[in-house]
């Protein structure tokens, strides 16, 4: 199936970027449903992770663990990354279309679970002295998930590094503007609903 081919390209990408991410947009060995099944391992790693690691190495509380604003959260950063990059790349000269933007943002994040997955268990199985093993780890996977998001962009693109670097750090602004508005949208949203109901109420028991 053209859908196992394209999920198995992505361990393909992870060890040869260049190549990889110049096959996934030229040669179309990529699909944005492999892509969206990458992201969708991403969340559920990050659940797992949360819910499951070994309390010596989780921070986290289980009674305060919110699986949907985790599922939120995570897919929430993808859009506003997708979105924030197209539109900063469409005005400097970027190559890339939204798609080959979608699928070069999922397979990068392969690393992040590849790695994480088996440090879940590896957490029950060593001492807090040996965790450092276990943070070193952590680290690889999320250092290899922001090399390949840089090289990604940078072939997709046909940006040089400089370029690459700087249009990763105006996408995460652009990002947090993306955010800032969207909230300021829903508040809006949220006050004229309120100021509506409270009108219909005031003419309805007159």
């Amino acid at each position: 199936m053209q859908y196992l081919r394209t999920l198995k390209y992505g361990f393909h990408v992870i060890f040869h970027p260049f190549d990889g991410f110049w096959d996934l947009k030229k040669e179309h060995r990529g699909s944005v449903a492999a892509s969206l099944t990458f992201v969708a391992l991403t969340i559920f790693m990050l659940v797992v992770q949360k819910q499951n690691t070994a309390f010596l190495f989780n921070k986290n509380r289980l009674e305060t663990i919110d699986v949907m604003v985790d599922i939120i959260s995570v897919g929430l950063m993808c859009i506003l990354w997708c979105i924030s990059n197209w539109c900063l790349t469409s005005l400097m000269d970027g190559e890339g279309k939204m798609r080959d933007i979608i699928i070069f943002t999922g397979y990068s994040l392969i690393p992040l679970w590849l790695i994480q997955f088996p440090l879940v268990g590896m957490s029950h199985l060593i001492t807090v002295e040996e965790g450092t093993f276990y943070y070193v780890f952590a680290t690889i996977s999320f250092i290899w998930t922001g090399a390949l998001l840089l090289f990604g962009m940078m072939v997709t693109h046909q940006y040089s590094v400089k370029k690459t670097i700087f249009t990763t750090i105006l996408t995460i602004i652009g990002m947090a503007i993306l955010l800032f508005i969207g909230l300021l949208f829903f508040s809006v949203i949220q006050q004229i609903v309120s100021f509506v109901v409270t009108i219909y109420k005031e003419v309805r028991f007159r």
